[in-house]
């Protein structure tokens, strides 16, 4: 005796649930990634502007520095005289040629 196994059809309507719930599993897959994306972009770009602040902050401390050491009299006669060769009255001002054999 032989017994024959019934293959088992599915109804068209358990075709459609299945088909619909692999499309919404792939959708739900898609938004999932997207965000994943999403976020690790938004992190990038916080450690960039993060960075560019640090920047920032560091050149505003120097300018307060400056802006603090240009109100003596004495540092900015002195700056005066480094960056622009202005002398006192009776200075002279030699200019060295440079050593190239070192």
């Amino acid at each position: 005796m032989t017994v024959k196994k019934k293959k088992r059809k599915l109804a068209p309507i358990t075709k459609f649930m299945c088909l619909i719930l692999v499309l919404m599993s792939c959708y739900m897959l898609y938004s999932v990634g997207r965000e994943i994306y999403t976020t690790f972009r938004l992190h990038k770009e916080l450690s960039e502007v993060e960075l560019k602040l640090q920047e920032v902050q560091d050149e505003n401390t120097y300018l307060s520095n400056e802006k603090t050491k240009l109100q003596d009299p004495d540092y900015v006669q002195s700056y005066a005289r480094g960056n622009y060769m202005l002398t006192k009255d009776g200075e002279q001002i030699f200019y060295l040629p440079e050593n190239t054999n070192k």
